[in-house]
């Protein structure tokens, strides 16, 4: 899970990364990354799009990039989700995606017993 910078400014990510462990076997690890490098639309400014992806360089695109295609990769920020994508071509989702898809194959699951 990448949290967004806002969240980490303000609160914490230990929520998201709490509720993220719900579903059974799922784990969850939090990438020590700061900044995607998006910040809004500051990485989509023709001016600012190659220091954005330096940004995200940093640590979070190598991360995504050496996860394994089965790991689910979290991002609660709209923006963090478009960087990821543009960064790594490796699609993002918010938590609460990842919990309703969990619950779905959980609710599944329970119809076939």
């Amino acid at each position: 899970m990448h949290g967004h910078c806002h969240q980490k400014s303000l609160a914490s990510t230990k929520p998201t990364l709490f509720v993220l462990g719900f579903p059974e076997n799922y784990t969850v690890e939090e990438i020590p990354s700061g900044c995607c490098g998006m910040a809004g639309a500051f990485g989509y400014e023709k001016e600012h799009y190659d220091l954005s992806m330096k940004v995200g360089e940093l640590v979070l695109f190598p991360a995504v990039r050496n996860s394994s295609k089965e790991t689910i990769i979290a991002a609660p920020g709209t923006s963090c989700r478009c960087q990821i994508k543009d960064g790594t071509d490796r699609t993002a989702l918010h938590p609460v995606e990842i919990l309703y898809d969990a619950l779905v194959e959980t609710e599944k699951s329970k119809s076939t017993l």
